[in-house]
Order: structure tokens, then C-alpha cells, then sequence
């Protein structure tokens, strides 16, 4: 978790596409395309959703198998040196073989490569959660040149003490990448402001849309800010890029004075540990 400070201001992204399931070649090529127009148009981080190289909507554990990269391949390699040609970082959802296992990940990337994994924790019953391992990375948050950011997977947001293990780790940013289907809308409509406001950090979150395999996802990807307000949104059935423009310093802003003297809440030292276990 060591690393250079973080910067104060940054544009983010997330880049809500349909990838198409078995064609990574498809989805790579996608990938570096609007890697490339969103740090063109200034993003320093952009996000990609859940599962984006290789599709989510698996019928087995051997075509997740089939389907899964690995970490030092080239699906990730491919990633990485677009990253280093632009200057930017990334976050990337991937199906990953490791140890004869396939793990639902977010991979963070740099310019110097991969920063950091993250395995999801969480599983629903859909999709490749049905039939892979779940996560045991923890949850952990890598220090960049662009914030400290924190990864979670989806159904992870459900789960209110992800978001705030992340926090206690003094993150700045948690990037979701996900693939909400129909049937998920909760999750743009309320968690996503819920797990920004109460662990005052910005949450990226970045859906696909289209058809897989009769599972229609639902798009409206957002970025949330530390006050639970949204900044972007995206629709609910288009390819498209949003835009934030961030100062990291909300992040770190914890107290929240409503009138000094009179009305003020202090989200992490107002905290009662010892009555929670």
C-alpha cells in the first residue's frame, strides 16, 4: 500500500459496452478503444465492467475454464501496454486462472502494469458465480499516483462492510466493475449513493448493457461522489463513456459540519467499534 500521494484532482471514466461472451479478441480491441477516447478526453482512471474481456453469462465451470486468463497472460499484457502507452490507469473485470482455480477479478493497471487483483468475494447464484472459486484477496487498497483505490465486484456492494473495510483502509475510491442484469435496479437507484455517503468516498461503478445468452443487463452505470450525490449517469441501454471530474481531498474529509458548534457528524470518529462485534 505504499506508494507516490495522491493527487487532488482527476477526471475519472467508466465505459459502459456490451462485450461479447467467448470473443476476447472483440472485447480487447473494444477495450483499448475507449481506453484511448476516454484519456483523450482527460480521464486519468477510467473503469471497465465485470467480466469485460471474456463475457459473465457461463452455462458450466468448464467454459469458465475455457474462458479465464491468465494474470501474466496475453488478454492482461494487452491491457497493461495500452496503459503504458497512454500514461493512465484502468481497472478491467476479468474471468482469471490461478492455481487450477477461476476467480471473478478486477485487475488495476498502470502505466508500469498490473498494481493490483482482486478476486470477488461475494457470489450470487448467476452467471460464472455459479460455478467458480470465491475470492480470498481480502480487501485490500493500493496506493496510486491517482488516489487510493479500493476494488469490489458487484454483489459486493450489497454487502455493507466491503465498502467499509475499504474505508477504514483510507480509500479515496472504490471502482466497481459489474454486471447488473434486470431485476438489480436497486443497486444504481440506492447502494451505490448509500456505500458513497456512508463511508464518504467516491464509488465508480461500471455496468454493461445488451443481451447475453437471454440475460438483458441494465446499464446506468454512475460515479457517486462523498456526498452521495451522483456526477454522471449513464442510460440504460447504450454504449457510451461517463465523466467525472473529482477532488480527492472529499475523500479524506470525514467530518461533515452542517453548523459548527451546533450540528456535526464525524463518520469514522463518531464510530462504536467495541459494541459492534
Amino acid at each position: 500500500m505504499n506508494g507516490p500521494a495522491s493527487s487532488n484532482r482527476i477526471r475519472v471514466a467508466a465505459v459502459q459496452f456490451d462485450p461479447h461472451l467467448g470473443d476476447v479478441a472483440y472485447n480487447l480491441a473494444e477495450i483499448e478503444r475507449r481506453l484511448t477516447q476516454a484519456v483523450a478526453a482527460g480521464a486519468a482512471l477510467t473503469v471497465f465492467p465485470e467480466c469485460a474481456v471474456a463475457g459473465y453469462t457461463v452455462g458450466s465451470l468448464d467454459e469458465a475454464r475455457a474462458l479465464a486468463q491468465p494474470l501474466e497472460g496475453n488478454a492482461i499484457r494487452a491491457v497493461a501496454r495500452r496503459c503504458a502507452a497512454l500514461n493512465t490507469h484502468c481497472v478491467v473485470g476479468a474471468l482469471l486462472a490461478h492455481d487450477d482455480q477461476v476467480y471473478n477479478a478486477a485487475v488495476l493497471i498502470g502505466p508500469a502494469g498490473v498494481i493490483g487483483v482482486y478476486h470477488k468475494a461475494h457470489l450470487p447464484y448467476c452467471g460464472a458465480d455459479r460455478f467458480i472459486r470465491r475470492g480470498d484477496t481480502g480487501f485490500q487498497v493500493f496506493d496510486t499516483p491517482v488516489g487510493r483505490i479500493g476494488l469490489l465486484i458487484c454483489y459486493d456492494l450489497r454487502f455493507p462492510e466491503a465498502a467499509r473495510t475499504l474505508a477504514l483502509r483510507r480509500a479515496e475510491i472504490i471502482a466497481l466493475p459489474t454486471n447488473w442484469p434486470a431485476g438489480a435496479e436497486t443497486a444504481p437507484d440506492f447502494m451505490v449513493r448509500a456505500r458513497a455517503f456512508e463511508n464518504r468516498v467516491f464509488v465508480i461503478a461500471c455496468n454493461r448493457v445488451g443481451v447475453e445468452r437471454g440475460a438483458r443487463y441494465i446499464g446506468r452505470s454512475c460515479i457517486a461522489a462523498p456526498n452521495g450525490q451522483h456526477l454522471a449517469d449513464a442510460s440504460p441501454d447504450a454504449e457510451e463513456i461517463i465523466w467525472a471530474d473529482i477532488e480527492l481531498a472529499q475523500a479524506r474529509a470525514k467530518r461533515l459540519v452542517i453548523a459548527p458548534g451546533e450540528f456535526e457528524m464525524d463518520f469514522f470518529g463518531d464510530r462504536r467499534p467495541e459494541l459492534y462485534a
